[in-house]
């Protein structure tokens, strides 16, 4: 068993749910099963739900147990095989169209008023017994997140499905800097009150990586992975390796950006900036050893030039995004604690000090220039090198940009303050 293991002080206490050994409190799990033409295995999947229920609820602090199918516009029989069950208690959900698996699940959720959400693959493959740890763990552990990794030796998941899954793993762990073992696994179990905090997710196959980014991506996420065995499918598999594989690698990109872009635009910046300091080491050398600066290297200064302003303003950009994301999910407080002056606390002041700076730097690069046009109306080119004049431009869009940075990390703080009367006032 791996688990990602973060302190985090409005995690639930195992004592809520298990204050007294010969009672529980009224505790659901809904079991949802996304199913698209799986007449097959679906009536095999429901049958063994149901033969579980007893067990999850003997063996957890579970009180009760709903399992809801939804046909993702299937074709087949498999509507009429899953109405079969209504008389024990399975509701029925049925889309004309196909719309997604991601779409079914949560349809399956909304269908239901459970305080864990849980979805299980309707293809055979899965062992629901496995939700026994699953909702343990959720419950006695405080996790968010749980999930049945299926990369164990004993499972039967296809070899080229087991490489692209280790590669979506590694993709996960250089991004978030933490590791699982199955980002795409089709058996989970998640508390219901965290979903603020995972939504958007996207409606198709990729639904699965990208709960996996974005719980990873958030501190205030706690995910856990417990192993289990995987059984080859019954019927035929709708993924496209290539397909769902480019899809999964875009939404785990998505999911980053959207909770950390930082992790995926800085290593951008520290590129650029990388680039510039390489084409500004010819220009140096050649200026010390000859004292001048011929006129065809402009075009090597306005490309340095390029990629300057283009690093500062994803800069600016990220760190922007940051503060809007962490005010948006309502941990405004905790993010400005946890990082640096350059990011957190003290950001507003650093900016406006390094733009105030930048301007500096501009205005003593040209002031030879500001001078010889005040008194002469003219400006020689040995007053004057171009040279100085595109530095000083970098310089003074820095300065713009920082500026600008400054103004809207201020915004955001209003926005804070604001935020925290009014949710103080609920």
């Amino acid at each position: 068993m791996s688990a990602l293991v973060m302190d985090r002080p409005d995690s639930l206490a195992q004592s809520e749910w298990l204050e007294r050994p010969d009672s529980k409190r009224p505790l659901k799990l809904t079991i949802v099963l996304p199913a698209l033409n799986e007449e097959e295995a679906i009536g095999g999947t429901i049958q063994r739900c149901l033969d579980t229920r007893a067990a999850i609820v003997h063996e957890t602090p579970v009180t009760e147990v709903e399992i809801v199918v939804v046909s993702d516009g299937s074709t087949d029989r498999t509507v009429e095989i899953a109405r079969q069950f209504e008389d024990q208690g399975v509701a029925v959900v049925v889309f004309k169209k196909n719309r997604g698996y991601g779409a079914a699940i949560k349809a399956g959720w909304r269908h239901s008023n459970g305080d864990l959400l849980a979805f299980l693959d309707a293809d055979g493959t899965c062992d629901p017994r496995y939700f026994i740890d699953m909702c343990n763990a959720a419950i006695r552990d405080g996790a968010d997140v749980v999930l049945g990794s299926r990369m164990g030796p004993d499972s039967k998941m296809p070899k080229l499905r087991r490489i692209g899954n280790r590669v979506f793993a590694a993709m996960l762990g250089l991004l978030s800097r933490k590791s699982v073992s199955d980002s795409a696994s089709g058996m989970r179990v998640v508390r219901r009150e965290c979903l603020a905090r995972l939504l958007p997710l996207p409606n198709g196959l990729a639904f699965t990586p990208a709960m996996s980014a974005r719980t990873l991506m958030d501190h205030d996420l706690i995910i856990r992975e417990i192993p289990m065995q995987y059984e080859e499918r019954i019927g035929r598999s709708k993924l496209s390796v290539v397909k769902d594989g480019l899809r999964f690698a875009r939404e785990i990109f998505s999911a980053a950006v959207y909770v950390r872009p930082s992790r995926v635009t800085l290593p951008i910046v520290v590129l650029m900036a990388a680039i510039a300091l390489v084409m500004s080491a010819f220009p140096v050398k050649f200026y010390l050893a000859n004292g001048f600066l011929p006129e065809w290297l402009i075009y090597r200064f306005l490309t340095v030039l390029l990629l300057g302003v283009a690093g500062v303003t994803t800069l600016g950009a990220t760190v922007m995004a940051e503060h809007m994301i962490a005010l948006s999910q309502l941990g405004y407080e905790q993010f400005l604690n946890q990082n640096g002056s350059w990011w957190g606390r003290r950001a507003l002041r650093v900016y406006w000090y390094a733009g105030l700076a930048f301007v500096a730097l501009a205005l003593a690069l040209v002031w030879p220039g500001i001078v010889s046009y005040a008194q002469t109306r003219t400006i020689p080119a040995a007053t004057l090198h171009w040279s100085r004049v595109v530095v000083a431009m970098f310089f003074v869009i820095t300065f713009l940009q920082m500026i600008a940075t400054a103004c809207i990390l201020r915004i955001v703080r209003a926005m804070h303050d604001r935020q925290q009367f009014l949710v103080g006032r609920q």
